[in-house]
């Protein structure tokens, strides 16, 4: 099977470390930025690297979007005009999936008034995570899966230890659903089906599905 493609629009940081680790994972990545010099370090790792501005038409349209998997316009806060010009353009040549990067909800109504598949903010997004990590010790990592979802990687409260799931009826008290369980911590064995009758360890670390305010509901409780 053919490797996937994308386009990378924009290599300031946030644009830089998705076009390498796409490259990293076999996904064949056009990059493009206005910078030569951007262009030159992506061109190390990158399938093709091309220094143009992207907000050109004609020369966007040479990139063919169409038959890209994944299209992603991560143009900065400094040059929005573009961001949003160069999102509208690839939705009229048919790409099958844009995803457009916002620095602020104005953009991100706009992006999505011009077509934008996809919406990330990656600084809120980040800043977000870390809230969450600074204020709970037990978080280690989240991943949002819509508005009302999340998976969130925690370390057993002191309160869990010892004790099993069906003892602790994390889904009938705060609606939350452990799915795996990495016995001895990160990088030691695999995740696995977590077992109603075993008891939970001070070292195992428990990856669970919920709402936001259920996860925050059960540290805060327990």
């Amino acid at each position: 099977m053919a490797n996937k493609q994308a386009l990378i629009i924009g290599l300031g940081q946030f644009g830089m470390a998705l076009a390498r680790t796409l490259s990293e994972r076999g996904v064949e990545v056009l990059a493009v930025d206005r910078s030569r010099a951007r262009v030159q370090n992506a061109s190390a790792f990158c399938a093709e690297a091309a220094c143009f501005d992207a907000a050109d038409e004609e020369s966007l349209q040479r990139t063919a979007p169409d038959r890209r998997d994944l299209c992603v316009c991560a143009i900065g806060n400094e040059a929005r005009e573009s961001a949003i010009l160069v999102t509208a353009l690839l939705r009229q040549m048919g790409a099958p999936r844009v995803v457009a990067r916002a620095t602020d909800d104005l953009t991100e109504r706009i992006l999505s008034m011009v077509g934008a598949h996809q919406i990330v903010n990656p600084e809120r997004a980040f800043g977000e995570r870390l809230a969450s990590r600074l204020l709970y010790d037990e978080i280690l990592e989240e991943l949002p899966l819509g508005p009302d979802l999340m998976l969130t990687e925690i370390r057993p409260p002191e309160t869990f230890v010892g004790r099993t799931l069906a003892e602790l009826r994390l889904q009938e008290r705060f609606n939350v659903n452990v799915i795996a369980i990495r016995r001895g911590g990160r990088g030691v064995g695999a995740a696995l089906v977590p077992s109603p009758d075993r008891a939970l360890a001070g070292d195992d670390l428990l990856l669970v599905a919920s709402s936001p305010e259920a996860i925050r509901n059960l540290l805060e409780r327990t």
